[in-house]
């Protein structure tokens, strides 16, 4: 079973990443590389997901799988919004929070909360 633990921690490092990149947008700088930002298993969400702690049947349910792929998802769209900030296009970055960023992130999040549920 999956540790509700982390996936609580991760539904809420996760939110926090709205902020980063608003702050990225309104400085042009970016406190995380966006190589970085992009890969998916730098975050301690992303080592859980692809580490030792979670068994191998684990990482076989629907819910694994769904939440694994929203994931990548959700960092792919998170650098972009991070690249187009730190390299003067303010505008659209924002536009890509307000609307690809914020739908990954609700996906990822609605994701994470059904997961949650079935790991009890």
């Amino acid at each position: 079973m999956a540790n509700i633990q982390e996936i609580d921690k991760a539904i809420g490092a996760h939110s926090l990443w709205k902020a980063r990149l608003k702050s990225a947008i309104s400085t042009g700088k970016s406190e995380v590389p966006v190589a970085t930002i992009k890969v998916d298993n730098q975050c301690a969400f992303g080592q859980w997901l692809y580490g030792q702690t979670l068994s191998a049947s684990d990482k076989t349910t629907p819910d694994y799988k769904t939440v694994k792929d929203l994931h990548a998802e959700f960092h792919k769209v998170a650098a972009r919004v991070a690249e187009l900030a730190t390299s003067g296009k303010q505008a659209e970055a924002d536009q890509v929070l307000s609307h690809e960023f914020a739908a990954a992130s609700l996906k990822l999040t609605t994701a994470m909360m059904e997961w949650r549920k079935t790991s009890k």
